[in-house]
């Protein structure tokens, strides 16, 4: 027998190897951790809006007051994601994380204890900034908890799945939690989930920080001409006009400084790309149809046909209820025919169902009203990922990051815009302008629809 074995570890007893193996960083509870986060920031860009006139009941403020409900969440959302991918790799994923989601749940109990209206918008600005750091920080939590790529693609499909399902669930959810409860309630259930989602990022992997670049003038200047922008559709008057001035200004600024930034927040040949010129484009598009029909609908089922906030939620589930699938059948249509033929059904679909819902009125039956928000849900499901994918394909790995930060403010940016715009259209003749929305976004997602068919194959 040979004497030249080698050591054998020596093995541990077992409460301290049970120890050592809880001290190891789980992938499973990362990525339930970081998908808690992306539905909870998910959720409140569509709960909200079912326990909108029980906010204008208890608070006032008219039409332009809910408007900047929704929109003082949107709008920080958007703008500061051009930046958050960057501060997330400043900082490190996970410390991103646990920050985003801290500030989120202290300003959600802030909103849900708002005394007065202007408490409730401010409490939602801070949320908005706060969400815009989870989402990066949270998709770069699934992407370094993973290194095996099959694993690493299935988790985030889970994750992206869970906004789906967030959205999805937000009309019901709203509408069910005003009517048990009060409107506060859309607000204060965020809190167990936001501890829950921090509990579970203490098993998380630590993250590396890198020293990436802030394009601080930048982001101020488009943070500017964004909220001046949407102040001037909303308020409008001789306020309205100076809001506009102050846009032009900001933007004309973004745009010189983006010009001379070594590390440029949108970087100006970016959109030299056809490819990520029509996906920015049909992003926006599916943007505004989607989260203006959310909004107007919210309302006309309330404040023009009278119905509960429960009934409400309920009447928008045969829309929200096959999103989710409508996402998966989209994938995998662009794995099999390319991202061009399912943006162009997905988009002629949306528009035909934004056409078919000029047929609505006051006096149409509820039932009617929802079979008849499907087709135009659908056919925006059916256009995202294909979008997406044809962004990510047109930019290099390297910057792919950049590319998803610029797709994700431009539908923000453009779901916040289309709020400011179908709120002041509807505040002069409900169903009126409803449908006059209702054909701009038809017109929209038609051009955007001709403009998907020149999209490039990849190479």
């Amino acid at each position: 027998m040979s004497t030249n074995q080698s050591p054998k570890a020596p093995r541990l007893p077992p409460r301290e190897a049970d120890l050592r193996r809880s001290e190891q960083p789980r992938p499973a509870l990362a990525l339930t951790a970081a998908l808690l986060g992306f539905a909870l920031i998910t959720l409140d860009t569509s709960i909200v809006n079912v326990a909108l006139p029980a906010v204008g009941d208890a608070l006032g403020g008219g039409m332009s007051g809910l408007q900047w409900v929704v929109d003082a969440y949107t709008l920080p959302f958007a703008a500061l994601m051009l930046s958050t991918g960057a501060f997330a790799d400043r900082a490190g994923a996970s410390r991103a994380y646990a920050l985003g989601i801290t500030v989120f749940t202290l300003a959600s109990a802030a909103c849900g204890l708002a005394p007065t209206l202007w408490a409730l918008i401010a409490a939602r600005v801070v949320q908005g900034a706060a969400a815009a750091v989870v989402l990066p920080a949270s998709l770069a939590l699934v992407r370094q908890a993973y290194g095996d790529p099959a694993r690493r693609a299935r988790a985030v499909a889970a994750w992206a799945a869970g906004g789906s399902v967030a959205v999805a669930l937000g009309p019901v959810a709203g509408g069910a939690l005003t009517t048990a409860w009060d409107w506060r309630g859309v607000f204060f259930v965020n809190l167990p989930v936001g501890a829950v989602a921090l509990a579970l990022l203490t098993r998380a992997p630590r993250s590396q920080r890198r020293p990436t670049p802030l394009d601080l003038p930048g982001q101020v200047t488009a943070v500017v001409a964004l909220t001046a922008v949407t102040f001037a559709v909303i308020e409008r008057g001789t306020p309205g006009l100076v809001a506009l001035a102050v846009a032009s200004a900001a933007a004309v600024a973004f745009v010189r400084v983006e010009s001379r930034q070594a590390h440029p927040v949108v970087p100006p040949g970016l959109f030299r790309s056809r490819n990520v010129s029509v996906a920015v484009a049909a992003g926006a598009a599916v943007s505004v149809a989607f989260y203006g029909l959310v909004f107007v609908f919210s309302l006309f089922f309330q404040q023009v046909q009278g119905r509960s906030a429960l009934q409400a939620g309920l009447l928008f589930l045969p829309m929200t209820a096959l999103i989710g699938v409508t996402n998966v059948v989209a994938g995998r249509l662009t794995g099999r025919y390319g991202p061009r033929l399912p943006m162009l059904v997905g988009l002629s679909s949306a528009a035909s169902g934004a056409l078919l819902l000029l047929g609505v009125g006051e006096g149409t039956s509820p039932v009617v009203a929802a079979v008849l928000l499907v087709p135009m849900a659908l056919g925006c499901a059916l256009t995202v990922p294909p979008l997406t994918a044809a962004m990510m394909e047109a930019v290099p790995a390297e910057r792919a990051g950049l590319a998803a930060g610029v797709l994700n403010a431009a539908r923000q940016v453009a779901g916040g815009l289309a709020i400011a715009v179908f709120g002041a259209l509807v505040s002069d003749g409900f169903v009126d302008g409803m449908r006059v929305g209702l054909l701009i976004s038809a017109g929209l997602l038609v051009v955007t629809a001709a403009a998907s068919v020149r999209l490039r194959r990849s190479s």
